[in-house]
């Protein structure tokens, strides 16, 4: 209640009219994952990228490229495959006879938004072709680096059940990663409304319709308002103290690394942005831990075999770190 009586010190009315209206579009084709959209927006605020796993048929692949569709940028989609090659992605350099020199060929990287689809069907020399681009937003080849166009912003899909014939992520990689969301299954009322969707002909998609709603300049922009916002400083020692819990639990073989406490700082920071506040709240922390921690952390493997979660051990780290008032 005091919340709605407070005065953002931010303007950050154009941030959720932009957002808004980007939800608006994506839901004219997706029924639910509000949650899932709501985090790939905090993602692309944080300038961060995803890893989106679920089971095929979730609408993992089209809501990223509806969401690459609403802004006015470069989008890209890559199938990864056991035979794909890392210049199949980064480009390659060609012999040019007119010149008697030789060119370089941009790959499908060069792009704003690059959609990975099904990364881990290929081997780890491909994999790896990804790194230099997601953490320093530059490729070098053959000596020669080119920085990518801003915002540069990586979303893969992968299959969880499926093992066969996938390459499990190092972690090296998987560390890159802002966030890894894990997308379920609808709910009954959604299912049932994409039913109907689909028996009144509504489903089909026509890219070509959808509302521009930000450029790349307009991105920009929006980041940058992200990084005015308020975090007090017993919140940021909160963030550590989390952060070094999960290096200290029992049920953990490995820890998060100093990536993920300013992971969680910039994505509740972001959060806190899509919520219209310009302050962060303990709140925004602990719901930015799960997909912030979840892909880098790993359980000892007697815990694996008991079948336990990694989002129940985040959940009982945040319930035993005591909350800054």
């Amino acid at each position: 209640m005091e919340e709605n009586q407070f005065k953002n010190r931010i303007d950050l009315t154009e941030l959720t009219e932009k957002t808004n209206q980007v939800k608006t579009e994506i839901a004219k084709y997706i029924v639910g994952q509000h949650q899932l959209i709501d985090m790939l927006l905090v993602a692309l605020l944080a300038d961060g990228h995803v890893l989106i796993e679920g089971v095929p048929g979730v609408a993992k692949t089209l809501t990223a490229r509806l969401l690459a569709k609403t802004i006015d940028a470069d989008f890209k989609r890559i199938q990864f495959t056991p035979d794909l090659m890392p210049s199949d992605i980064i480009g390659t350099s060609v012999f040019n006879a007119k010149t008697s020199d030789f060119e370089f060929k941009k790959g499908p990287l060069f792009a704003n938004l690059v959609l990975a689809d099904e990364i881990n069907r290929s081997p780890a020399k491909t994999q790896a072709a990804l790194f230099e681009a997601m953490e320093e937003r530059q490729i070098t080849v053959d000596g020669t680096s080119y920085k990518l166009d801003l915002p540069f912003m990586v979303l893969a899909t992968q299959n969880p059940v499926e093992q066969e014939g996938t390459y499990r992520l190092p972690e090296a990689q998987l560390d890159r990663f802002l966030f890894k969301l894990n997308v379920s299954y609808p709910s009954l009322e959604d299912e049932g409304q994409m039913l109907i969707n689909v028996h009144k002909n509504t489903h089909i998609v026509d890219f070509n319709s959808i509302l521009k709603v930000v450029s790349k300049s307009g991105i920009a922009t929006l980041k940058s308002l992200v990084q005015k916002i308020v975090v007090e400083e017993n919140l940021i020692k909160y963030i550590a103290q989390l952060v070094n819990a999960t290096r200290k639990n029992p049920a953990l073989y490995l820890g998060a690394s100093p990536r993920a406490s300013i992971a969680i700082l910039n994505s509740a920071k972001a959060n806190a942005c899509l919520q219209n506040r310009d302050f962060v709240t303990p709140d925004d922390i602990k719901y930015v831990c799960f997909p912030v921690l979840r892909h880098r952390v790993m359980l000892t493997p007697e815990k694996e075999m008991e079948g336990i979660l990694v989002d129940v051990v985040i959940q009982q780290i945040i319930d035993k770190v005591e909350i800054p008032r």
